[in-house]
C-alpha cells in the first residue's frame, strides 16, 4: 500500500475543499448569470421585435385606409362591369379614376409621399394605372399579364394582401403591392378583379434599420416562403433564404434557437405578424452574448487560483506545526522499538499535542517497568514448562511400556508347555521350527521403543505367530493377505497387527475353526491415510458388545477391570488403538464394524507416506498366504 504523509493529507483535503467551494461557486455564478442574461436578451428581442412589427403594421395600415377608399369607390366598382370593346368607358372610368387617386394622395401627401403606383385590373382584360411620377408610364398590358397571379394570390374574403411584388421590374425589391379582390358595383358573388397599391420600402428602411443589436447582431424580415422583406446587407435583396434554414427558424415562433448563420452561431427569435403575415427575426451572436459570462468565469478563475496558492500556504505552514512534532514522537517511538526507551522533552507544550507528549513519556515509563516484570514472568513460565512437559514425557513413556507388557502371557506359557510335549513324546523338527519362530517374536517383542516399522516387519511377525498356532492345533489354516507389494513398506507401529490377528482367533471362532473360515488382510491409500483391514467371517460381536468397544475407542481407555473373571477381550484392542495414537497423534487409531453372526472388520488408520518403490517378489507374503 502507498504510504501517505500527515502532511500530504492535509494537503490534499485542503485543495479538495478549496476546488470544490471555488466549483460550486463559479458553476452557480456561471449559469445563474448566463441564465439571466439570456433571459435580459430574450427579453430585449422579444422587445425589439415587437416595437418594430408594431411600428410597421401602423404605417401600412396607413395605406390600408387609402387602399379601403380607392376599393370601395363606386367608379372603380363600375369599371369592373365595362364591355372589354367599349372604348368610350375605358377611358371615362380610366380618367376618373386617376383623378379620384391624385386628389387623394395631394390631400394628404406627407403621408402617401412613398407612394409608388396605384393600378385595377379587372377580369375583362383593362386596367387603369396610377403612377405618382408618370400618368403614362407603365405600359397598361404589363399589368393585365399579372392579372393570374393577382387572383390567385389575393383571398376571397376581400382581405388585404401584402405582395413581394412589382409591375416595373427595376422596382423588384424596394416596394411592396397591397392588393385585395373586389366586386363590380352590382355586388355580385363573383369577384371581378384587384386593387393594388404599391408603395416604396424607403420609410419602413429608416424604421428597420433604428433597430440596435450590438456590433453583430442584425433584424431582417421573410415572408413564408423564405423571400427577404428586409434585411441590412443590400446584396441580400434579390436573394432567398436557405428552406431547411427558414423551416427550422419559422417553426420555431416565439422561441429563441441557436444557428448556424453565415458560418457563426447566432441566437435568433422569430415573430409572425398578424396583420402583414411577415415573418420578424432577430439574430444576435452567441459569443457576444456570453462576454459578460465568460469575464464573470476568468474573474472566478483568477481569483480561485489566487485563494487556492494562498490556501496551500497557509496549509503547509498549519501542517509544519502540526508535522513536526509528532515527526518527532514518531523517531522516538522508532527508537522505543529497538528496545532504547527515549522520553520526548515536553518543556513548554500546553496544547493538545503537549498532552501527547506528556502521556507518550508516561506509556514508555510504565512499558519499561511492565516488560521487566514480563520478562521475569516469561523465564518462570518457561521453566515451569519445561518440568511439565519432561513429566509428560516421562509418564507417556511410561504408558507405553505398561501397554507393550500387556500382551496376554498365557499364549507364551501354552507355547513352551507345547514345546515340552513334543520334546517328551518325540524327537521332532517342529520342536525346532516353533523355537525359532518363538525367539523370533520374543525379540521383536521385547523392543519397547516407539520407532516405526513396516508392514513387511509386522506381516512376518504374524507368520511365527502362525507358525506356533498351527502346532497348538494341530490344523494349518492359512491367512489371506491382499496388501498390494508397493504398500509393504508403509511404516506402521509395532505389534500391532499380530495381536489383533490373535484377538480373531480368541473370540471369532468360539466353536472350532471350521473350512470355511478364512481371516483376510488387506491395505490401501486414500485421501492422505494409509488403512490395514482385518477381516474375518466369524461369529462377529454382538450389538451392546460393539457399542461398548467403540465408547472406549472413543474415549481412548484401556479394558476396565471385570472383578478378576475371565476377559472377553479389548485389552488386545484398546492396546493397538492406543500405541497408534501414541505414535502418530489422537486423530488416528482402530475402526471396528461387525455385524453379529457374519464376522468383524478392523481397520487401522494411519497417516500415509510417498509410495516407495518395490520391487515385485522381494516380500514373499505380499498378495499370498501366511
Amino acid at each position: 500500500m502507498k504510504k501517505r504523509t500527515l502532511s500530504a493529507q492535509l494537503y490534499r483535503y485542503f485543495f479538495i475543499v478549496i476546488i470544490l467551494s471555488l466549483t460550486s461557486v463559479g458553476v452557480a455564478s456561471y449559469v445563474l448569470s448566463s441564465r439571466a442574461i439570456d433571459e435580459q436578451v430574450q427579453l430585449y428581442m422579444e422587445q425589439t421585435i415587437n416595437s418594430t412589427s408594431a411600428q410597421t403594421d401602423i404605417y401600412l395600415q396607413t395605406y390600408e385606409l387609402f387602399s379601403n377608399s380607392f376599393s370601395s369607390n363606386t367608379d372603380v366598382r363600375q369599371f369592373m362591369e365595362i364591355s372589354r370593346d367599349d372604348s368610350y368607358e375605358y377611358y371615362y372610368y380610366s380618367d376618373v379614376i386617376k383623378k379620384f387617386v391624385q386628389n387623394s394622395v395631394n390631400s394628404i401627401y406627407n403621408i402617401y409621399k412613398q407612394l409608388n403606383m396605384v393600378y385595377v385590373v379587372g377580369q375583362h382584360g383593362r386596367s387603369v394605372i396610377y403612377d405618382n411620377q408618370n400618368f403614362s408610364a407603365v405600359d397598361p398590358e404589363l399589368v393585365t399579364e399579372k392579372f393570374d397571379y393577382l387572383m390567385q394570390s389575393t383571398p376571397n374574403n376581400g382581405r388585404i394582401v401584402l405582395l413581394d411584388m412589382s409591375i416595373r421590374p427595376e422596382d423588384k425589391g424596394t416596394v411592396v403591392t397591397m392588393a385585395r379582390k373586389v366586386r363590380g358595383a352590382s355586388y355580385g358573388e363573383s369577384f371581378r378583379g384587384v386593387v393594388a397599391v404599391e408603395f416604396k420600402l424607403d420609410e419602413l428602411y429608416r424604421v428597420w434599420q433604428l433597430v440596435n443589436l450590438g456590433n453583430k447582431g442584425y433584424f431582417f424580415i421573410v415572408d413564408d416562403e423564405g423571400n427577404y422583406i428586409y434585411h441590412p446587407d443590400v446584396h441580400m435583396k434579390d436573394t432567398k433564404m436557405d428552406p431547411e434554414l427558414a423551416s427550422r427558424i419559422l417553426r420555431t415562433e416565439n422561441k429563441t434557437v441557436v444557428e448556424s448563420i453565415g458560418g457563426e452561431n447566432r441566437l435568433v427569435l422569430s415573430r409572425k405578424s398578424d396583420y402583414s403575415k411577415w415573418n420578424l427575426v432577430v439574430a444576435m451572436p452567441v459569443d457576444e452574448m456570453r462576454k459578460p459570462v465568460s469575464f464573470i468565469r476568468t474573474t472566478t478563475l483568477a481569483v480561485g487560483l489566487l485563494t487556492l496558492v494562498a490556501a496551500l500556504w497557509l496549509a503547509a505552514k498549519f501542517g509544519r506545526s502540526i508535522v513536526a512534532p509528532i515527526m518527532e514522537l514518531k523517531d522516538s517511538m522508532r527508537e522505543t522499538e529497538k528496545g532504547n526507551w527515549q522520553h520526548i522533552d515536553e518543556i513548554g507544550r500546553t496544547d493538545e499535542i503537549g498532552g501527547l507528549i506528556h502521556s507518550y513519556n508516561l506509556m514508555v515509563t510504565r512499558l519499561s517497568d511492565m516488560i521487566e516484570r514480563v520478562y521475569q514472568a516469561e523465564l518462570q513460565q518457561q521453566k515451569h514448562d519445561l518440568e511439565l512437559h519432561q513429566t509428560e514425557l516421562e509418564r507417556q513413556r511410561a504408558e507405553y511400556q505398561s501397554l507393550q507388557l500387556q500382551i496376554n502371557p498365557h499364549f507364551l506359557y501354552n507355547t513352551l508347555e507345547t514345546i515340552n510335549c513334543y520334546a517328551i513324546v518325540q524327537d521332532s523338527d517342529e520342536i525346532t521350527e516353533m523355537v525359532d519362530a518363538m525367539a523370533f517374536m520374543l525379540r521383536y517383542s521385547i523392543q519397547a521403543n516407539l520407532e516405526e516399522i513396516t508392514v513387511a516387519n509386522e506381516l512376518n511377525h504374524v507368520r511365527n505367530f502362525m507358525i506356533i498356532l498351527q502346532h497348538r492345533i494341530d490344523r494349518e489354516f492359512e491367512i489371506e493377505v491382499a496388501i498390494p507389494p508397493a504398500l509393504l513398506l508403509e511404516k506402521m507401529v509395532r505389534l500391532t497387527l499380530q495381536p489383533i490377528v490373535e484377538n480373531i482367533f480368541q473370540h471369532a471362532f468360539p466353536d472350532g475353526i471350521e473350512p470355511h473360515h478364512y481371516i483376510r488382510i488387506d491395505a490401501k491409500k486414500e485421501n492422505g491415510l494409509f488403512q490395514v483391514i482385518i477381516e474375518d467371517n466369524g461369529a462377529g460381536i454382538r450389538p451392546e458388545r460393539l457399542q461398548e468397544l467403540r465408547r472406549r475407542l472413543q474415549l481412548n481407555k484401556l479394558a476396565e477391570d471385570h472383578g478378576g473373571g475371565p476377559r472377553r477381550g479389548g485389552i488386545g484392542i484398546m492396546n493397538v488403538h492406543r500405541r497408534i495414537q501414541m505414535v502418530f497423534g489422537e486423530q488416528y487409531g482402530l475402526q471396528i464394524d461387525s455385524e453379529w453372526g457374519q464376522g468383524s472388520r478392523i481397520t487401522m488408520v494411519m497417516p500415509a507416506t510417498p509410495t516407495p518403490k518395490i520391487k515385485t517378489g522381494q516380500i514373499k507374503t505380499a498378495e499370498g498366504s501366511l
